[in-house]
Protein backbone atom coordinates (compact mmCIF):
# COMPACT_ATOMS: atom_id res chain seq x y z
CA UNK A 1 0.00 0.00 0.00
CA UNK A 2 2.21 3.06 -1.36
CA UNK A 3 2.44 6.04 1.74
CA UNK A 4 -0.14 8.35 1.57
CA UNK A 5 1.34 12.09 1.25
CA UNK A 6 0.05 15.62 2.61
CA UNK A 7 1.16 19.35 1.64
CA UNK A 8 0.88 21.84 4.40
CA UNK A 9 -1.09 23.65 2.59
CA UNK A 10 -4.09 21.38 3.16
CA UNK A 11 -4.54 22.77 6.36
CA UNK A 12 -6.05 25.77 5.72
CA UNK A 13 -9.70 25.16 7.13
CA UNK A 14 -11.58 22.98 9.43
CA UNK A 15 -12.73 20.39 6.91
CA UNK A 16 -8.92 20.13 5.96
CA UNK A 17 -7.68 19.71 9.42
CA UNK A 18 -10.08 16.68 9.65
CA UNK A 19 -8.71 15.27 6.56
CA UNK A 20 -5.22 15.13 8.40
CA UNK A 21 -6.35 13.65 11.32
CA UNK A 22 -8.61 10.78 9.26
CA UNK A 23 -5.19 10.46 7.20
CA UNK A 24 -2.87 9.77 10.58
CA UNK A 25 -5.31 7.53 11.77
CA UNK A 26 -5.39 5.83 8.56
CA UNK A 27 -2.00 5.28 8.63
CA UNK A 28 -0.63 5.32 12.46
CA UNK A 29 0.33 1.56 12.37
CA UNK A 30 2.81 2.42 9.19
CA UNK A 31 4.29 5.24 10.55
CA UNK A 32 5.29 3.35 13.56
CA UNK A 33 6.36 0.81 11.42
CA UNK A 34 8.87 3.37 9.77
CA UNK A 35 10.21 4.55 13.16
CA UNK A 36 11.10 1.20 14.43
CA UNK A 37 12.98 0.51 11.04
CA UNK A 38 15.82 2.84 11.83
CA UNK A 39 18.34 1.21 10.05
CA UNK A 40 16.47 1.28 6.77
CA UNK A 41 14.76 4.60 7.15
CA UNK A 42 16.28 7.47 8.69
CA UNK A 43 13.85 10.21 8.02
CA UNK A 44 10.76 8.78 5.91
CA UNK A 45 9.50 12.27 3.83
CA UNK A 46 6.84 13.52 2.77
CA UNK A 47 5.97 14.16 -0.94
CA UNK A 48 3.19 17.18 -1.56
CA UNK A 49 0.21 16.47 -3.60
CA UNK A 50 -2.58 19.16 -4.97
CA UNK A 51 -5.42 20.38 -2.12
CA UNK A 52 -8.24 18.01 -1.46
CA UNK A 53 -11.44 19.48 -2.10
CA UNK A 54 -14.21 19.33 1.11
CA UNK A 55 -16.76 17.19 -1.37
CA UNK A 56 -13.46 14.54 -1.35
CA UNK A 57 -12.92 14.73 2.68
CA UNK A 58 -16.71 13.99 2.40
CA UNK A 59 -16.27 10.48 0.46
CA UNK A 60 -12.68 9.54 2.08
CA UNK A 61 -14.71 9.96 5.24
CA UNK A 62 -17.61 8.07 4.23
CA UNK A 63 -15.46 5.29 3.19
CA UNK A 64 -13.10 5.04 6.34
CA UNK A 65 -16.41 4.93 8.31
CA UNK A 66 -18.15 2.19 6.39
CA UNK A 67 -14.24 -0.03 6.72
CA UNK A 68 -15.00 -2.51 9.83
CA UNK A 69 -11.28 -2.30 12.09
CA UNK A 70 -8.61 -4.61 10.92
CA UNK A 71 -8.97 -6.73 14.40
CA UNK A 72 -5.75 -9.03 13.85
CA UNK A 73 -3.44 -6.06 13.20
CA UNK A 74 -5.44 -4.38 16.43
CA UNK A 75 -4.15 -7.23 17.92
CA UNK A 76 -0.46 -7.54 16.79
CA UNK A 77 -0.41 -4.03 17.44
CA UNK A 78 -1.43 -4.28 20.94
CA UNK A 79 0.36 -7.23 21.86
CA UNK A 80 3.34 -4.99 21.10
CA UNK A 81 2.30 -1.92 23.12
CA UNK A 82 1.39 -4.41 26.52
CA UNK A 83 5.00 -6.24 26.09
CA UNK A 84 2.79 -9.81 25.38
CA UNK A 85 3.58 -12.62 23.29
CA UNK A 86 1.38 -13.20 20.59
CA UNK A 87 -1.29 -16.11 21.27
CA UNK A 88 -1.28 -17.86 17.72
CA UNK A 89 -4.96 -19.30 18.18
CA UNK A 90 -6.29 -15.68 19.07
CA UNK A 91 -4.93 -14.22 16.23
CA UNK A 92 -6.35 -16.89 14.28
CA UNK A 93 -9.48 -16.45 14.94
CA UNK A 94 -9.28 -12.69 14.63
CA UNK A 95 -7.87 -13.29 11.48
CA UNK A 96 -10.79 -15.37 10.27
CA UNK A 97 -12.56 -13.01 11.27
CA UNK A 98 -11.11 -9.78 9.67
CA UNK A 99 -12.18 -11.95 6.65
CA UNK A 100 -15.80 -11.60 6.40
CA UNK A 101 -18.21 -9.47 4.35
CA UNK A 102 -19.42 -5.82 5.13
CA UNK A 103 -22.38 -7.22 6.58
CA UNK A 104 -21.09 -8.00 9.75
CA UNK A 105 -21.56 -4.77 10.68
CA UNK A 106 -24.98 -4.90 10.54
CA UNK A 107 -25.77 -8.56 11.53
CA UNK A 108 -22.52 -9.13 13.69
CA UNK A 109 -20.19 -12.16 14.45
CA UNK A 110 -19.62 -14.31 17.39
CA UNK A 111 -16.00 -15.00 18.39
CA UNK A 112 -15.52 -18.42 19.10
CA UNK A 113 -12.37 -18.65 20.66
CA UNK A 114 -13.10 -22.38 22.14
CA UNK A 115 -10.51 -23.82 24.05
CA UNK A 116 -11.82 -27.17 23.27
CA UNK A 117 -11.86 -26.58 19.45
CA UNK A 118 -10.79 -29.92 17.71
CA UNK A 119 -10.71 -28.74 14.06
CA UNK A 120 -7.53 -26.32 14.62
CA UNK A 121 -4.22 -26.37 16.68
CA UNK A 122 -5.56 -24.69 19.77
CA UNK A 123 -3.23 -22.41 22.22
CA UNK A 124 -5.93 -21.83 25.51
CA UNK A 125 -6.64 -18.58 26.12
CA UNK A 126 -5.18 -16.80 29.67
CA UNK A 127 -5.36 -13.93 31.60
CA UNK A 128 -2.78 -12.16 29.88
CA UNK A 129 -4.51 -13.05 26.52
CA UNK A 130 -8.04 -11.80 27.79
CA UNK A 131 -6.71 -8.51 28.57
CA UNK A 132 -4.84 -7.72 25.25
CA UNK A 133 -8.21 -9.10 23.64
CA UNK A 134 -10.95 -7.05 25.91
CA UNK A 135 -8.61 -4.35 25.07
CA UNK A 136 -8.98 -4.77 21.34
CA UNK A 137 -12.88 -5.54 20.86
CA UNK A 138 -13.62 -2.48 22.62
CA UNK A 139 -13.53 -0.74 19.36
CA UNK A 140 -15.00 -3.90 17.52
CA UNK A 141 -19.03 -2.34 17.72
CA UNK A 142 -19.85 -5.63 15.26
CA UNK A 143 -18.76 -8.05 17.79
CA UNK A 144 -22.07 -9.50 19.64
CA UNK A 145 -20.94 -12.45 20.48
CA UNK A 146 -17.59 -14.04 22.66
CA UNK A 147 -17.11 -17.64 23.37
CA UNK A 148 -13.98 -18.40 25.58
CA UNK A 149 -15.12 -21.56 26.86
CA UNK A 150 -12.54 -24.40 28.36
CA UNK A 151 -9.92 -21.93 28.41
CA UNK A 152 -7.74 -21.14 31.46
CA UNK A 153 -9.26 -17.76 32.26
CA UNK A 154 -9.07 -17.05 36.13
CA UNK A 155 -10.06 -14.26 38.52
CA UNK A 156 -7.67 -12.25 37.47
CA UNK A 157 -8.48 -12.52 33.83
CA UNK A 158 -11.95 -11.95 34.59
CA UNK A 159 -11.39 -8.50 36.21
CA UNK A 160 -10.24 -7.22 32.46
CA UNK A 161 -14.01 -9.04 31.15
CA UNK A 162 -15.59 -7.47 33.74
CA UNK A 163 -14.31 -4.10 33.11
CA UNK A 164 -15.20 -4.57 29.49
CA UNK A 165 -18.97 -5.40 29.80
CA UNK A 166 -18.84 -2.01 31.76
CA UNK A 167 -17.60 -0.01 28.91
CA UNK A 168 -19.07 -2.20 26.17
CA UNK A 169 -22.64 -1.79 24.50
CA UNK A 170 -22.84 -3.98 21.84
CA UNK A 171 -21.95 -7.21 23.14
CA UNK A 172 -25.31 -9.99 23.50
CA UNK A 173 -23.59 -13.00 23.91
CA UNK A 174 -20.85 -14.21 26.71
CA UNK A 175 -19.71 -18.19 27.02
CA UNK A 176 -17.38 -18.48 30.19
CA UNK A 177 -18.11 -22.15 30.32
CA UNK A 178 -15.46 -24.58 32.18
CA UNK A 179 -12.83 -21.96 32.89
CA UNK A 180 -10.82 -21.74 36.27
CA UNK A 181 -13.43 -18.62 37.85
CA UNK A 182 -13.99 -18.99 41.47
CA UNK A 183 -16.59 -16.50 43.92
CA UNK A 184 -14.08 -13.39 43.41
CA UNK A 185 -14.77 -13.52 39.38
CA UNK A 186 -18.58 -14.44 39.44
CA UNK A 187 -18.59 -11.04 42.02
CA UNK A 188 -17.21 -8.75 39.35
CA UNK A 189 -19.04 -10.42 36.48
CA UNK A 190 -22.49 -10.13 38.41
CA UNK A 191 -21.63 -6.13 39.41
CA UNK A 192 -20.93 -5.50 35.94
CA UNK A 193 -24.18 -6.36 34.85
CA UNK A 194 -25.55 -4.30 37.29
CA UNK A 195 -25.02 -1.42 34.56
CA UNK A 196 -24.89 -3.57 31.12
CA UNK A 197 -28.06 -3.22 29.18
CA UNK A 198 -26.99 -5.58 26.20
CA UNK A 199 -26.08 -8.94 27.32
CA UNK A 200 -28.59 -11.35 26.51
CA UNK A 201 -27.25 -14.85 27.25
CA UNK A 202 -24.65 -15.73 29.77
CA UNK A 203 -22.87 -19.43 30.05
CA UNK A 204 -21.19 -19.55 33.45
CA UNK A 205 -21.15 -23.60 33.62
CA UNK A 206 -18.60 -25.41 34.66
CA UNK A 207 -16.84 -22.46 36.93
CA UNK A 208 -16.66 -23.00 40.50
CA UNK A 209 -18.51 -20.11 41.90
CA UNK A 210 -19.82 -21.86 45.23
CA UNK A 211 -22.90 -20.73 46.82
CA UNK A 212 -21.06 -17.32 47.44
CA UNK A 213 -21.04 -16.59 44.29
CA UNK A 214 -24.57 -17.52 43.43
CA UNK A 215 -25.79 -15.02 45.32
CA UNK A 216 -23.83 -12.64 43.17
CA UNK A 217 -25.96 -13.71 40.55
CA UNK A 218 -29.24 -13.66 42.15
CA UNK A 219 -28.56 -10.23 43.33
CA UNK A 220 -27.98 -8.88 39.76
CA UNK A 221 -31.03 -10.75 38.74
CA UNK A 222 -32.99 -8.11 40.98
CA UNK A 223 -31.51 -5.17 39.03
CA UNK A 224 -30.77 -5.91 35.90
CA UNK A 225 -33.38 -6.00 33.00
CA UNK A 226 -31.88 -7.29 29.83
CA UNK A 227 -30.21 -10.68 30.67
CA UNK A 228 -32.89 -13.47 29.03
CA UNK A 229 -30.56 -16.75 29.68
CA UNK A 230 -28.18 -17.35 32.60
CA UNK A 231 -26.56 -20.63 33.07
CA UNK A 232 -25.40 -21.81 36.51
CA UNK A 233 -25.13 -25.18 35.44
CA UNK A 234 -22.58 -27.61 37.61
CA UNK A 235 -21.45 -24.07 39.09
CA UNK A 236 -21.99 -25.57 42.75
CA UNK A 237 -24.49 -23.96 44.14
CA UNK A 238 -26.28 -25.03 46.69
CA UNK A 239 -29.72 -24.46 48.57
CA UNK A 240 -29.59 -20.41 49.62
CA UNK A 241 -28.63 -19.48 46.02
CA UNK A 242 -31.13 -21.38 44.74
CA UNK A 243 -33.94 -20.14 47.08
CA UNK A 244 -33.00 -16.94 45.99
CA UNK A 245 -33.09 -17.77 42.75
CA UNK A 246 -36.52 -18.74 42.92
CA UNK A 247 -37.73 -15.99 44.90
CA UNK A 248 -36.08 -13.19 42.29
CA UNK A 249 -37.41 -15.01 39.30
CA UNK A 250 -41.21 -14.00 40.38
CA UNK A 251 -40.14 -10.32 39.93
CA UNK A 252 -37.82 -10.47 36.99
CA UNK A 253 -39.84 -10.67 33.91
CA UNK A 254 -36.28 -10.21 31.91
CA UNK A 255 -35.27 -14.04 32.17
CA UNK A 256 -35.99 -16.48 29.99
CA UNK A 257 -34.28 -19.74 29.96
CA UNK A 258 -31.93 -20.38 33.18
CA UNK A 259 -30.00 -23.55 33.79
CA UNK A 260 -29.62 -24.77 37.90
CA UNK A 261 -28.25 -28.24 36.96
CA UNK A 262 -26.51 -30.34 39.29
CA UNK A 263 -26.34 -28.10 42.49
CA UNK A 264 -24.65 -29.20 45.80
CA UNK A 265 -27.86 -30.08 48.55
CA UNK A 266 -27.50 -31.74 51.62
CA UNK A 267 -31.17 -32.19 52.28
CA UNK A 268 -33.60 -35.22 51.16
CA UNK A 269 -35.89 -32.56 51.67
CA UNK A 270 -36.65 -31.13 48.28
CA UNK A 271 -37.26 -27.52 49.90
CA UNK A 272 -35.23 -26.48 46.61
CA UNK A 273 -38.17 -27.73 44.27
CA UNK A 274 -40.77 -26.31 46.68
CA UNK A 275 -39.50 -22.78 45.99
CA UNK A 276 -38.75 -23.30 42.17
CA UNK A 277 -42.43 -24.85 41.76
CA UNK A 278 -43.96 -21.84 43.85
CA UNK A 279 -41.94 -19.57 41.45
CA UNK A 280 -43.24 -21.28 38.37
CA UNK A 281 -47.15 -20.19 39.84
CA UNK A 282 -46.32 -16.51 39.88
CA UNK A 283 -43.44 -16.35 36.72
CA UNK A 284 -45.25 -15.64 33.16
CA UNK A 285 -42.47 -14.79 31.10
CA UNK A 286 -39.78 -18.24 32.07
CA UNK A 287 -39.81 -20.32 28.85
CA UNK A 288 -37.19 -22.78 29.97
CA UNK A 289 -36.27 -24.55 32.65
CA UNK A 290 -33.13 -27.09 33.41
CA UNK A 291 -33.53 -29.07 37.21
CA UNK A 292 -30.80 -31.74 36.18
CA UNK A 293 -29.54 -33.68 38.88
CA UNK A 294 -31.87 -32.15 41.26
CA UNK A 295 -32.65 -35.53 43.61
CA UNK A 296 -36.36 -34.55 42.52
CA UNK A 297 -38.81 -37.34 43.74
CA UNK A 298 -42.35 -37.72 44.05
CA UNK A 299 -43.13 -34.71 46.06
CA UNK A 300 -41.11 -32.38 43.87
CA UNK A 301 -42.63 -33.63 40.72
CA UNK A 302 -46.09 -33.26 42.62
CA UNK A 303 -45.43 -29.50 43.41
CA UNK A 304 -44.03 -28.49 39.59
CA UNK A 305 -47.06 -30.44 38.01
CA UNK A 306 -48.98 -28.06 40.73
CA UNK A 307 -47.55 -24.96 39.34
CA UNK A 308 -47.22 -25.66 36.11
CA UNK A 309 -51.52 -26.33 35.77
CA UNK A 310 -51.21 -22.75 36.72
CA UNK A 311 -48.49 -21.39 34.48
CA UNK A 312 -48.81 -20.47 30.45
CA UNK A 313 -45.41 -20.13 29.97
CA UNK A 314 -43.07 -22.65 30.61
CA UNK A 315 -42.35 -24.46 27.12
CA UNK A 316 -39.10 -26.63 27.58
CA UNK A 317 -38.61 -28.64 31.75
CA UNK A 318 -35.69 -30.52 31.71
CA UNK A 319 -36.11 -33.16 34.56
CA UNK A 320 -32.92 -35.56 33.72
CA UNK A 321 -31.12 -37.35 35.71
CA UNK A 322 -33.31 -37.17 39.20
CA UNK A 323 -35.09 -39.68 40.89
CA UNK A 324 -38.37 -39.84 39.27
CA UNK A 325 -40.13 -43.33 39.06
CA UNK A 326 -43.29 -45.19 37.48
CA UNK A 327 -45.70 -43.74 40.21
CA UNK A 328 -44.30 -40.20 39.76
CA UNK A 329 -45.08 -40.18 36.02
CA UNK A 330 -49.05 -40.43 37.24
CA UNK A 331 -48.31 -36.36 37.89
CA UNK A 332 -46.51 -35.90 34.53
CA UNK A 333 -49.40 -37.82 32.87
CA UNK A 334 -52.27 -36.20 34.26
CA UNK A 335 -50.63 -32.72 33.42
CA UNK A 336 -49.84 -33.76 30.41
CA UNK A 337 -53.89 -34.04 29.55
CA UNK A 338 -54.55 -30.37 30.41
CA UNK A 339 -51.11 -28.35 30.11
CA UNK A 340 -51.37 -26.61 26.39
CA UNK A 341 -47.62 -24.89 26.40
CA UNK A 342 -45.34 -27.55 27.20
CA UNK A 343 -43.02 -28.13 24.39
CA UNK A 344 -40.30 -30.53 25.31
CA UNK A 345 -40.24 -32.75 28.36
CA UNK A 346 -36.34 -34.29 29.54
CA UNK A 347 -36.77 -37.17 31.44
CA UNK A 348 -33.61 -38.87 30.62
CA UNK A 349 -31.63 -41.44 32.82
CA UNK A 350 -34.71 -41.43 35.58
CA UNK A 351 -36.44 -44.83 36.30
CA UNK A 352 -40.27 -44.64 34.67
CA UNK A 353 -40.50 -48.26 33.33
CA UNK A 354 -43.02 -49.75 31.38
CA UNK A 355 -45.76 -47.86 33.81
CA UNK A 356 -44.44 -44.58 33.51
CA UNK A 357 -44.35 -45.21 29.78
CA UNK A 358 -47.67 -46.22 29.16
CA UNK A 359 -49.09 -43.16 31.60
CA UNK A 360 -47.30 -40.75 29.43
CA UNK A 361 -48.25 -42.62 25.84
CA UNK A 362 -52.18 -42.43 27.03
CA UNK A 363 -51.95 -38.75 27.53
CA UNK A 364 -49.87 -38.18 24.40
CA UNK A 365 -52.42 -40.15 22.39
CA UNK A 366 -55.69 -39.23 23.61
CA UNK A 367 -54.95 -35.75 25.32
CA UNK A 368 -52.18 -33.54 24.25
CA UNK A 369 -51.08 -32.02 20.93
CA UNK A 370 -48.59 -29.65 22.29
CA UNK A 371 -45.91 -31.70 22.92
CA UNK A 372 -43.16 -32.07 20.22
CA UNK A 373 -40.23 -33.55 21.80
CA UNK A 374 -39.98 -36.34 24.34
CA UNK A 375 -36.28 -37.98 26.06
CA UNK A 376 -37.02 -40.92 28.18
CA UNK A 377 -33.13 -43.07 27.37
CA UNK A 378 -32.29 -44.47 30.14
CA UNK A 379 -35.44 -45.43 31.66
CA UNK A 380 -35.53 -49.18 32.41
CA UNK A 381 -38.41 -48.99 29.87
CA UNK A 382 -38.86 -52.40 27.95
CA UNK A 383 -40.56 -53.21 24.87
CA UNK A 384 -44.22 -52.89 26.42
CA UNK A 385 -44.08 -49.42 27.51
CA UNK A 386 -41.89 -48.47 24.60
CA UNK A 387 -44.92 -50.12 21.95
CA UNK A 388 -47.23 -48.01 23.69
CA UNK A 389 -45.03 -44.75 23.19
CA UNK A 390 -44.78 -46.02 19.41
CA UNK A 391 -48.12 -46.39 19.37
CA UNK A 392 -48.97 -42.46 20.68
CA UNK A 393 -47.09 -41.76 17.91
CA UNK A 394 -49.13 -42.60 14.91
CA UNK A 395 -51.95 -41.20 16.62
CA UNK A 396 -50.18 -38.31 17.68
CA UNK A 397 -48.71 -36.12 14.61
CA UNK A 398 -47.42 -33.30 16.72
CA UNK A 399 -45.00 -35.24 18.58
CA UNK A 400 -42.35 -35.43 16.52
CA UNK A 401 -39.30 -36.39 18.43
CA UNK A 402 -38.86 -39.06 20.48
CA UNK A 403 -35.27 -40.21 22.07
CA UNK A 404 -34.92 -43.90 23.96
CA UNK A 405 -31.74 -45.48 23.58
CA UNK A 406 -30.89 -47.09 26.79
CA UNK A 407 -34.12 -48.82 27.31
CA UNK A 408 -34.78 -53.05 26.94
CA UNK A 409 -35.13 -53.49 23.24
CA UNK A 410 -37.03 -56.45 22.31
CA UNK A 411 -38.25 -57.08 18.82
CA UNK A 412 -41.31 -55.70 19.09
CA UNK A 413 -40.04 -52.56 20.35
CA UNK A 414 -37.17 -52.57 17.19
CA UNK A 415 -39.91 -53.86 14.87
CA UNK A 416 -42.29 -50.60 16.12
CA UNK A 417 -39.94 -47.81 15.79
CA UNK A 418 -38.50 -49.35 12.44
CA UNK A 419 -42.14 -49.13 10.94
CA UNK A 420 -42.00 -45.01 12.53
CA UNK A 421 -39.11 -44.44 10.99
CA UNK A 422 -39.62 -46.55 7.42
CA UNK A 423 -43.12 -45.10 7.29
CA UNK A 424 -41.19 -41.39 7.35
CA UNK A 425 -43.62 -41.07 10.98
CA UNK A 426 -40.46 -40.58 12.48
CA UNK A 427 -37.41 -38.78 10.76
CA UNK A 428 -34.08 -40.34 11.19
CA UNK A 429 -32.59 -37.18 12.84
CA UNK A 430 -35.71 -36.57 15.14
CA UNK A 431 -34.59 -40.11 17.32
CA UNK A 432 -31.29 -41.42 18.40
CA UNK A 433 -32.06 -45.09 17.03
CA UNK A 434 -31.83 -46.39 13.33
CA UNK A 435 -32.86 -49.90 12.70
CA UNK A 436 -31.29 -52.72 10.67
CA UNK A 437 -31.35 -56.41 10.37
CA UNK A 438 -29.86 -59.49 10.78
CA UNK A 439 -30.88 -62.89 9.89
CA UNK A 440 -34.66 -61.66 9.75
CA UNK A 441 -34.51 -60.13 12.47
CA UNK A 442 -34.70 -55.95 12.85
CA UNK A 443 -32.42 -54.38 15.77
CA UNK A 444 -31.73 -50.44 16.43
CA UNK A 445 -28.32 -48.94 16.40
CA UNK A 446 -27.38 -45.87 18.20
CA UNK A 447 -27.47 -42.44 16.44
CA UNK A 448 -25.43 -39.29 18.12
CA UNK A 449 -28.91 -37.23 18.35
CA UNK A 450 -30.68 -35.49 21.16
CA UNK A 451 -31.82 -32.54 22.78
CA UNK A 452 -28.58 -31.55 23.35
CA UNK A 453 -26.01 -34.03 22.84
CA UNK A 454 -23.06 -30.79 22.10
CA UNK A 455 -23.84 -29.07 25.54
CA UNK A 456 -20.64 -29.97 27.06
CA UNK A 457 -18.44 -30.84 23.90
CA UNK A 458 -17.87 -29.77 20.32
CA UNK A 459 -17.45 -32.66 17.76
CA UNK A 460 -14.34 -33.82 15.83
CA UNK A 461 -15.42 -33.15 12.27
CA UNK A 462 -18.62 -32.16 11.31
CA UNK A 463 -20.95 -29.45 11.76
CA UNK A 464 -20.85 -28.00 15.22
CA UNK A 465 -24.39 -26.19 15.56
CA UNK A 466 -25.48 -29.95 14.47
CA UNK A 467 -29.50 -30.17 14.66
CA UNK A 468 -29.93 -33.61 14.98
CA UNK A 469 -27.61 -33.50 18.00
CA UNK A 470 -29.22 -30.19 19.41
CA UNK A 471 -32.91 -30.51 18.98
CA UNK A 472 -34.07 -28.74 21.32
CA UNK A 473 -32.10 -25.12 20.27
CA UNK A 474 -34.24 -25.70 16.82
CA UNK A 475 -37.77 -26.53 18.41
CA UNK A 476 -37.92 -23.51 21.25
CA UNK A 477 -34.70 -21.63 21.01
CA UNK A 478 -35.18 -18.23 23.52
CA UNK A 479 -32.45 -16.04 21.59
CA UNK A 480 -30.32 -16.46 18.38
CA UNK A 481 -27.64 -17.01 20.70
CA UNK A 482 -29.30 -20.29 22.01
Amino acid sequence: MPFDSIDESCIQNQHKIKFLMHWFYRNAALIFQLTQKDDEIKHPTLTAVPPVSVHLYDSAQKHVMSVPPDLHQQYLQTCQNLSQPENHFVAHVLQEADKGDNSRQTKGITLKIAGNNRLVPVQRVTDEDVQVLASVLCSAVFVTGLDLRYNNLTDVGVRHIATFLQENSTLRYLNLMFNDIGTSGAELIANALHSNETLLHLRMTGNKIGNKGGMYFASMLQVNCTLEKLDLGDCDVGTQCLIAIASVLTQNRAVKAINLNRPLLYSQEEETTVRIALMLKNNSSLVELHLCKHEIKSLGVERLCEALYENCSLRYLDLSCNKITRDDVKFLGELLKQNQTLEILDLNSNRIEDDGAIYLSEALALYNRTLKALSVVSNKISGKGLVALSQAMKINVELSYIYIWGNNFDEAACMAFSELIQADRLKPNCTDVEPYEVDGHVHLAELSHGLKKHYYWTPSYGEVKNAAANASLAITAVSEYF
